[in-house]
Order: C-alpha cells, then sequence, then structure tokens
C-alpha cells in the first residue's frame, strides 16, 4: 500500500471559504472586483496596519506595479535580495531595469547590510531596493531602512513569504514604501493566486488600482492615456482570501509549532541545524528549512531522495538568483569577510546564500499533518557518514 504523501505546504481550507464565494455567485458578482475584493483589501490593510492596499492577480504583479510607481526605467538599478524566488527579480527585468544582487548574512538568510553598504558605493544611484523576508524570516529592517534612508532610496518589502510575521512588534511588509504579500496556493493562507499591494501612500494604491485595471481613463468611452495591465484579483478569488484570514493567526501557530519540533528532534544530531530566526522579530515559520554541516558526508539531494521514497515532499533552497542562467550577467555584491573558502586549492569562493543553498533543503511544513502522521512517519533522516547509515529518528509530537 502506498504512504499517504506528506506535503511541503498544500492549501488549508476551512469552510468560510466557501460561504464567501457563494455569496459571489449568489449575487452574481463572479466578475473581476466586486465587495469581496473591497472587503480584502480592508482586511489586509487593517491586520497588517497600514493604510491602503490593492488586490491583485499574484506577488508579482504587486511588485512590478510597485516598481512602476516609483518610476523604474530602462537602464535604471535596482539592488534585489540574491537568495530569493526569481518573481522578486523578474518584475526588474520587465522593466528594462539592471538588477544589482546583495549577498545574505548567516544571521536570517536574508539580505546583508554590510553588502547592501557596498552595493552603494559600488553603484550610487540606485532607484529601489527589494528586500525579501526568506522563508517567513524578517530581514534586519532596521539596519535596512537605516542605509535606504540615508541614501534617500525607497525600499520595496517583499514579504510573500512573511505575512503574519513582525519585526519590533510591527508587521513586515509595513516597513518600506511599499510592501507585497502573496496568496499563492502554498503561502501560509491562500486565495488559491492573487497578491496585495500595501502602503501609506494612499495616493499611490489608488494609482495602482488604476494601472491594475488597463489603466482606463474617468470617460464613458474608452480611453487610455498611458498603458495598464490586467493585474487586479477577481470577486471569486478574494472571496476564498477572506474566509483564509480567519485562520491566518491559527495557521502561524502551527507553522511555528512545526518549526520547534523539527529544532528538537534536531538538537540530537550535531551535523543538522535549522535555518536562523531574528531575534528581534517574529518568523510566521512558513517553511521549515535544514542545513548540513560542512563536510558532512551527506548532500541535500540523498536526503530529499530518501523523503521521495517515503512519499515525503521536501525541496531544494532557493537557487541564488546570480546563478540563474538568465541572471548571470548580472552583478552580484558580497560583504566583507562573507565569502567562504572552499578547502580544496584551485575551487571558486562561494557566496553565503550559495553556501545555504549547496547544503540546506526545504522541510515538509504542511499543517494539516495530524499528531498520528507526524509520529508515523513526518521524518526518516538518513545521514550517511562513512556511507553508511549512523542514525535515524522519527519526531515526535
Amino acid at each position: 500500500m502506498e504512504k499517504k504523501r506528506i506535503y511541503l505546504s498544500s492549501p488549508t481550507m476551512h469552510g468560510e471559504e466557501q460561504e464567501f464565494v457563494k455569496e459571489a455567485f449568489d449575487t452574481n458578482w463572479v466578475a473581476p472586483l466586486g465587495p469581496n475584493v473591497n472587503e480584502l483589501e480592508k482586511d489586509i490593510a487593517a491586520y497588517a496596519g497600514i493604510k491602503a492596499a490593492a488586490a491583485l492577480s499574484a506577488g508579482t504583479a504587486a511588485i512590478h506595479l510597485a516598481l512602476k510607481l516609483l518610476d523604474i526605467k530602462e537602464g535604471d538599478i535596482v539592488f534585489v535580495s540574491d537568495l530569493t524566488f526569481s518573481a522578486t527579480v523578474n518584475p526588474i527585468c520587465y522593466e528594462k531595469a539592471t538588477p544589482v544582487f546583495i549577498d545574505s548574512e548567516p544571521d536570517t538568510w536574508n539580505m546583508d547590510t554590510k553588502a547592501l553598504e557596498k552595493a552603494f558605493e559600488r553603484y550610487p544611484n540606485p532607484k529601489a531596493v527589494i528586500c525579501v523576508h526568506l522563508y517567513g524570516t524578517p530581514a534586519k529592517l532596521e539596519e535596512i531602512m537605516e542605509i535606504c534612508n540615508k541614501h534617500q532610496v525607497p525600499l520595496i518589502e517583499d514579504a510573500a513569504e512573511s505575512l503574519s510575521a513582525t519585526y519590533h512588534g510591527k508587521q513586515t511588509g509595513t516597513f518600506g514604501k511599499f510592501g507585497i504579500y502573496s496568496f499563492n496556493g502554498n503561502k501560509i493562507i491562500t486565495s488559491s493566486g492573487g497578491g496585495m499591494l500595501v502602503s501609506d501612500d494612499e495616493e499611490a494604491i489608488a494609482k495602482a488600482r488604476f494601472l491594475s485595471t488597463q489603466a482606463r481613463d474617468a470617460a464613458r468611452h474608452y480611453q487610455h492615456s498611458v498603458i495598464g495591465y490586467n493585474y487586479r484579483m477577481s470577486n471569486v478569488v478574494a472571496g476564498i482570501g477572506r474566509g483564509q484570514l480567519l485562520h491566518l493567526e491559527e495557521h502561524k501557530a502551527i507553522k511555528k509549532k512545526i518549526y520547534k519540533e523539527y529544532q528538537e528532534a534536531f538538537g540530537r544530531i550535531k551535523e543538522i541545524t535549522m535555518n536562523p530566526m531574528n531575534p528581534k522579530g517574529d518568523s510566521n515559520c512558513w517553511l521549515s528549512c535544514m542545513i548540513l554541516e560542512e563536510g558532512c558526508k551527506v548532500t541535500p539531494n540523498q536526503i530529499m531522495d530518501a523523503l521521495e521514497a517515503e512519499n515525503i515532499e521536501s525541496r531544494p533552497i532557493w537557487k541564488p538568483m546570480h546563478l540563474q542562467p538568465v541572471f548571470e550577467k548580472y552583478d552580484c555584491i558580497l560583504a566583507e569577510g562573507s565569502i567562504r573558502e572552499l578547502k580544496q586549492q584551485g575551487k571558486n569562493a562561494v557566496t553565503v546564500g550559495e553556501d545555504i543553498f549547496n547544503r540546506g533543503l526545504c522541510l515538509p511544513s504542511d499543517i494539516k499533518n495530524t499528531r498520528k502522521t507526524w509520529k508515523k512517519l513526518l521524518v526518516s533522516y538518513p545521514l550517511f557518514l562513512e556511507s553508511k547509515i549512523k542514525k535515524r529518528f522519527i519526531i515526535h509530537c
């Protein structure tokens, strides 16, 4: 008999989602826009403690509109986290601007502030900084904001993975000029797709709504004075999001419990450590990740293969953007002391982000796994030391 699949992070529905969707059908608001869209915007803004929000078709669309609102054009330079998903960077290239990648720091795996300072020395006039809160852990926002303010450059927070995470008690996504959230199917809450652009600049958010509905002018006929986009969220999708938002704190609590259980179990294995937390923040623990001790004989791929054999889904750490074929021509800035020299003579140095990618992996973090599932099957991680299985264990809840 095939073992029950344990997923990395799949949607968890509760029932209220159907009520809001049914309302959309009952009132025939199944076309884009409608009451669910308006209410989701209000609810997200209220939850995040920010003045305005625009519901969009994806987090990627939110980043793109943030760049448009900052008047990013061809040839402009944008500093952006190197260790992230490509959706953070693609919108920079939509506008034919130039991404400059900023290496990670080991403390949180997020943007290295020393590397960011170094980037300003090399490129004094960037138009924006995009900082990612990786796997739900807040970046060092205090330092990053200080640097951005000193150079008078706006910050965009890619909080796609960190909705509900806080830094000094304040929601991620609300520190910079713009913040973006994602409701993709694997996020902490989902609307099956969609995203949100948030800001205290209400005029900018109003313009984002205008641009996202094909930039139709206020005329009786169809008139357009600027290029627009079909980026608005559907009223049906927004209904799912409204139902999910009711359970956001519940989802966060379970995600944090999963991380703690991994941390306790791995505490007995010196070869494994968990992705680090920011002591000044409260992570939503969207994905729990592990990293192997340098020089460990087992590889992340071996562990992922072993998990797949048990019908358990896992995932590599994001491959840094400067290593992606489509982005390899762009510069990547390293902080002093952030280069890890490989011991073997003749090998190239690797960035902190590359080192994390080489030694880490994302663990199953699905909140629907029952206590019985976790006890029976959650993890059986073989460590192939000296080509032999040295330890096997099962997490106990």
